[in-house]
């Protein structure tokens, strides 16, 4: 029995709707400027003819369900909100053609991409890593994961709400990439495995929350996700 100089993480999971066994996470891929009018909001407009998809990553660490409480955070006073569809990984997968990539597919569930919007925006006009204004604690919020097997979504209202004051809507048809595109590209870098969630990107209306805010939103045809902004840390 392998013995440690302190207690190792403990495993990090999601509940799936309507099962008792929980979902184990793995790794967490995030998808930027995947709707033309959010890379439009952010004065980076996207030329699908000509660019593919990018990608950056969160620590698993930064996993919360939904329903939490997170302090808002250190070093920010730009702290946003980014509504998305997560795409579940069930299957492992590399360089997987798009006629394919419905095999990968074990469920969905909603998510909010929290962003140190001002560190971000800083690091990107030097050209640095995002790192400090994504990768965030407790900024990767999920719901339950909904289970479909080998289904790919092509539509469906998404929408977004700060004290029950609507920011975002949009509909997951609106997508630049969708989620066959996601998962070919994504697996031609990375051995997708199962467990391996992948953010899809957030439309227009992203925006500023503050200490006491109460986030919801919804995705058709997949669920519910909340989240309560506490006091700075």
């Amino acid at each position: 029995m392998t013995k440690y100089l302190w207690n190792p993480p403990a495993p990090l999971s999601l509940p799936v709707r309507g099962q008792a066994a929980r979902l184990p996470v793995n790794r967490l891929f995030f998808v930027g400027r995947n709707y033309h009018a959010h890379a439009v909001e952010m004065g980076k407009p996207v030329d699908k003819s000509a660019e593919r998809p990018f990608y950056f990553t969160k620590s698993p660490q930064t996993l919360v369900e939904s329903g939490a409480t997170v302090a808002y955070p250190s070093e920010t006073t730009n702290f946003h909100h980014e509504m998305e569809l997560v795409l579940v990984i069930g299957q492992a997968g590399f360089r997987v053609p798009q006629e394919r990539a419905h095999e990968l597919v074990y469920g969905y569930a909603c998510g909010l991409d929290m962003t140190r919007r001002d560190l971000q925006l800083a690091a990107r006009d030097k050209g640095r890593p995002w790192d400090l204004g994504k990768d965030v604690e407790q900024s990767s919020v999920v719901s339950e994961v909904i289970a479909m097997p080998g289904v790919v979504l092509e539509q469906g209202a998404l929408a977004l709400a700060v004290n029950g004051q609507p920011r975002q809507q949009s509909d997951l048809s609106k997508l630049i990439w969708n989620i066959r595109e996601l998962i070919a590209d994504l697996s031609l870098f990375y051995h997708l495995q199962p467990g391996d969630l992948i953010f899809t990107g957030t439309p227009e209306g992203v925006g500023a929350v503050v200490p006491g805010d109460r986030i919801s939103g919804h995705i058709d045809g997949v669920g519910e996700i909340s989240l309560t902004v506490g006091p700075a840390a």
